[in-house]
């Protein structure tokens, strides 16, 4: 291994481990990927191998052209994506893409997930929004490519910051997360995958139960996030 890149390819590998420890995907699906913004370089889990199976050194480097620099493995099939949305995206450091059974449901059923409680509220102020569904051309053209372009396009047609609003679904498919760095991209997942099962228990007690008034999700989100935050320790 490369001891430029080791820490890189560590943190890479440690959040792909975290993805079957959370519950968050099965066998290979799911992966996520770690940049060095200096150096233009991204580690991601290698195309299919099973989390059980892989290691450290299995992971890919690919540079921001799509390029494998280092690995004798293919990288994700999710790659082109990844690499997009850290194109498009200058200061996230981690993407985390899993198949979680509740998010997963709500991106084939088309539906944003809303903003319905406090526990959602602790995290964004907007519902977890949904891609729009792809054409025939995008999907039989340059369908990884085409998926991180379908959130592009919804963060901008529903002008959502990527340092604000960190997951979306792709409709039919999947979540994605990102965050500061790998872990936290994982850690976003988890959250969203417990936000898409409240969410839907609470829609089946009651489908008519209204989104969170403005000001108790105000208050949530900005305890947690801002300049006069309070929750948690200071550092």
């Amino acid at each position: 291994m490369t001891d430029k890149y080791k820490s890189l390819k560590e943190a890479a590998y440690e959040a792909n481990m975290e993805i079957p420890r959370q519950k968050l995907a099965i066998y290979t699906f799911g992966n996520v990927s770690a940049i060095d913004r200096a150096a233009g370089i991204v580690a991601i889990k290698p195309s299919g191998v099973p989390y059980a199976e892989l290691k450290v050194s299995d992971m890919v480097l690919v540079d921001l052209d799509n390029q494998v620099v280092e690995g004798s493995a293919r990288p994700s099939s999710d790659t082109k994506t990844h690499i997009l949305l850290y194109r498009n995206f200058p200061t996230i450091g981690g993407i985390c893409h899993t198949h979680s059974t509740y998010a997963v449901a709500w991106a084939q059923a088309v539906r944003a997930i809303p903003n319905l409680g406090t526990t959602h509220a602790d995290h964004l102020t907007h519902a977890v929004p949904v891609t729009a569904v792809m054409t025939d051309a995008m999907i039989q053209g340059d369908y990884e490519h085409e998926t991180g372009q379908q959130i592009l396009d919804v963060f901008q047609q529903e002008n959502l910051s990527p340092e604000v609003v960190e997951m979306v679904l792709v409709a039919c498919h999947g979540p994605f997360t990102w965050g500061k760095d790998a872990a936290k991209a994982v850690y976003n997942a988890g959250v969203l995958e417990e936000i898409a099962k409240m969410a839907y228990l609470t829609l089946q007690i009651n489908p008519l139960a209204p989104p969170i008034k403005q000001t108790l999700m105000d208050k949530h989100f900005f305890r947690k996030h801002g300049k006069n935050a309070y929750y948690g320790q200071d550092c």
